[in-house]
């Protein structure tokens, strides 16, 4: 996926989940953050970050905050809308029969169902932008709705159904995620159950610009 109007500014300061404060060409401007999780090892003060400029007039915020670049890594993507829509282009070039987004199953909406000759998928996207010592770790914070989605892709292959998480590594340099104990053990508890029980992990590695986001994986 490709982003236009972009522009370089310097992060300032988060005041609180949804704006920030960033400095665009020595003028501070208050922006939307397309992303409402921690970020906090990557939102600091001083780091280069990339916003794209809003084509709506009546907008109280005229661009929103897409990228930032972290020391000794490079861009990561903290778009929060990016996953579904890059994994949605990617799972068009995978000979899948048909694809529908926002399926709901159980007690959830899932991102994806798709079909593939006889065979019945249910996939859960998430995105990755919490990386420490090279490898990525989901979530940053605690997520309720990430641990349900997990039970529920067990309880759909009991079912019948080929299930997978699709973890989007938004970031260059991370190959796989790993469950964040520390911050949510009941996330990582749901996770190593569902992956114990057959659900497949896809680690989806992403090629990451000041204006794209692209997933590298060739197949699956």
């Amino acid at each position: 996926m490709i982003y236009e109007n972009t522009q370089r500014g310097i992060f300032i300061d988060r005041p609180n989940r949804f704006i920030a404060h960033v400095d665009i060409d020595g003028v501070t401007e208050t922006v939307h953050v397309k992303n409402t999780g921690r970020c906090r090892e990557l939102l600091l003060e001083g780091a280069e970050v990339i916003l794209q400029k809003s084509d709506d007039p009546k907008r109280k915020t005229k661009y929103d905050l897409i990228t930032v670049k972290k020391p000794n890594l490079g861009w990561v993507n903290i778009d929060s809308q990016a996953p579904n829509k890059v994994v949605l282009e990617w799972l068009k070039t995978q000979n899948f029969d048909l694809i529908k987004p926002e399926y709901t199953y159980g007690g959830s909406r899932l991102d994806f169902y798709l079909e593939r000759g006889e065979e019945k998928w249910l996939v859960e996207v998430k995105g990755c932008t919490l990386e420490i010592e090279g490898k990525g770790y989901f979530p940053d914070a605690k997520s309720e709705r990430a641990a349900k989605h997990m039970r529920e892709l067990q309880g759909a292959l009991m079912e019948g159904y080929r299930c997978a998480a699709a973890f989007v590594i938004a970031m260059e340099g991370v190959d796989t995620v790993y469950p964040h104990v520390e911050r949510d053990p009941e996330f990582a508890a749901a996770f190593e159950n569902a992956r114990a029980a057959g659900i497949e992990i896809w680690n989806l590695r992403c090629g990451v610009t000041e204006n794209e986001l692209i997933i590298k994986n060739t197949g699956l």
